[in-house]
């Protein structure tokens, strides 16, 4: 279309037009990416196709009400989906959990991302590193595949734990019906070619309508073909759960759980997908969109719902510009579900069952852990550790396992630092550490040091060793501690700035601070009483300044 005329009185016209167009094509092609998608993910989490729907179309009109993205959908996850169920079966096992409990998980999954978007959580959405992230991802995409695997092979499935599953497969592979693979073959073949030559073409839905044709024009029922036979339409129930406060004590730690999962998606959506003005995410926001959707699924009977990373690309790859697209999508989805079931009946499973595995094969990571494998062994190993923790424990008990692992690796990562001494760069004022090739200056008598890390309790006691070491070694007549790679300190490693003021006097020398440049670390120092110790007249701007202003005779050593 033309551009939009300038003048005052028809600048906007045009543009709206344009965008709203584009919001309802937009909105046409993610109801064909939905459909399927929000059908195969009720069938995961053992629920019938239209609470699918039910689910998806309360998360729109949720985040609509509440969100800030103006391009993020919502709806059933297959991200979320294991690990509630996984969590629920293993609580029913128990005899704690009756019916109703994935509607009152909802409920509570609402809640806690609502109070998170108040308090302005967003930071605890980077807990988990991308290999602790990429190894989660892998092992939610094998618990799919493996469950998926039955409705492929046309086979009757089993159990809950990944050895059970895996268990039944054996026993059942020589029943296995080749007509059922056939169609998950097929299905999952066009899915996969449309998405990687043709994506905006509703591979999923055009997979799903040729396999169910199939079935009727073939009677392949009648050859073994499961198929999702009658599915309710109407409108869905809106009766609240009959759960007591034991039932709600048994599920806040599994709510707890999934919500942290649904901030750090949401949190990556939000951020990987900005707005077309280009404006900076507002992801305390969103939370709270993501915690009306999920209360609104509560209501509705349905289960927990997540920020969609696939439907999302959808909507910006086709050119949407605001929550009309979804609002769209959710429209046609309801007529759907409330008229529509009986075109739903000869659905096959194997085909939902390849719409599926092609989820579970795009959420792999597959560059970056090829990508972390030849760069780091370590952070590797994090992302094994956490598949198979994923994999083989209870879901949520991995994902427990995960935000351990990453936030163990980053103590690690940072009781690793060491003090470094610093030389002059030849013929400047720059202090700097050594670098292979460069030579820098000594200077008799100075002893510089930096720390390029956070100065906290798990690193204060390498530091105060490092620091005494080069004393008792060099003694020098002045100490200079660069901060400039410090951004905070704690009351554990002010002790030990304390502890090598006092034995660097003892020597007789002089211990400066220069370049405490964050204020964070600035403020502990006063605070702690590092800086009324050594004496205000002993933090300096520039390494440079404080050794021309404590060292002036001090002479450079060859």
């Amino acid at each position: 279309m033309p551009p939009a005329s300038t003048s005052d009185d028809n600048v906007s016209v045009p543009g709206h037009t344009g965008a709203f167009g584009r919001d309802l094509l937009a909105g046409l092609t993610l109801a064909a990416i939905t459909i399927p998608e929000q059908m195969a993910t009720a069938r995961l989490g053992g629920f019938e196709p239209q609470v699918g729907f039910y689910a998806f179309v309360a998360a729109t009109l949720g985040f609509v009400l509440f969100g800030a993205s103006r391009l993020l959908t919502a709806g059933a996850d297959s991200t979320i989906t294991p690990i509630f169920v996984s969590g629920l079966a293993a609580l029913a096992a128990g005899g704690a959990i009756p019916a109703g409990s994935a509607t009152l998980l909802a409920l509570l999954i609402g809640v806690a991302l609502v109070v998170a978007g108040l308090l302005r959580l967003g930071w605890i959405a980077d807990l988990l590193s991308v290999p602790v992230l990429t190894g989660f991802l892998t092992g939610i995409a094998v618990h799919i595949a493996v469950s998926q695997l039955p409705g492929l092979l046309g086979i009757p499935g089993g159990g809950h734990h990944i050895a059970e599953q895996l268990s039944a497969l054996w026993r059942g592979l020589g029943n296995v019906n080749p007509i059922s693979l056939a169609i998950g073959v097929v299905t999952l073949a066009i899915v996969s070619l449309c998405e990687r030559f043709a994506p905006r073409v509703p591979g999923a839905l055009l997979a799903l309508v040729g396999a169910t044709a199939a079935v009727v024009l073939f009677k392949l029922e009648a050859r073994g073909v499961a198929v999702l036979g009658a599915v309710p339409s109407g409108w869905p129930s809106f009766a609240p759960p009959e759960l007591d406060w034991a039932d709600i004590r048994s599920l806040v730690p599994l709510a707890l759980v999934i919500a942290l999962v649904v901030m750090m998606q949401t949190a990556t959506v939000s951020r990987s997908f900005r707005d077309p003005d280009g404006a900076e995410p507002r992801i305390d926001r969103d939370f709270i969109g993501l915690g009306a959707a999920n209360l609104l699924a509560g209501l509705a009977s349905t289960f927990p719902v997540n920020a969609s990373p696939p439907r999302t690309a959808v909507v910006a790859e086709s050119g949407g510009r605001s929550q009309l697209a979804a609002a769209t999508a959710a429209l046609l989805v309801l007529a759907l579900a409330v008229a529509g079931g009986s075109l739903l009946a000869q659905v096959p499973v194997a085909a939902l069952a390849g719409v599926l595995l092609f989820v579970a094969q795009r959420i792999v990571r597959v560059e970056i852990i090829r990508k972390i494998a030849g760069q780091s062994r370590s952070e590797f190993a994090l992302v094994l550790l956490t598949a198979v923790a994923i994999v083989w424990l209870p879901v949520e008990t991995g994902v427990a396992v995960g935000i351990g692992l990453s936030l163990l690796h980053g103590v690690w990562m940072t009781t690793r630092s060491e003090p470094i001494e610093q030389l002059r760069i030849p013929g400047t004022t720059i202090w700097w550490p050594p670098e292979p090739g460069r030579h820098g200056e000594q200077v008799e008598g100075v002893l510089v040091i930096a720390f390029p890390a956070p100065l906290l309790f798990a690193n204060a006691e390498i530091f105060r060793r490092g620091v005494l070491a080069l004393l008792a070694e060099r003694r020098p007549i002045l100490l200079v501690l660069d901060a400039g790679g410090i951004p905070a300190i704690d009351y554990t490693a002010a002790q030990g700035l304390l502890t090598v003021a006092e034995v660097c006097r003892r020597q007789g020398g002089t211990f400066a601070i220069a370049r405490a440049e964050s204020v964070r670390a600035l403020r502990a120092l006063q605070d702690f009483g590092v800086i009324a110790d050594i004496g205000a007249e002993h933090v300096f701007h520039s390494v440079e300044e404080a050794v021309r202003a404590l060292a002036p005779t001090a002479k450079e050593a060859s």
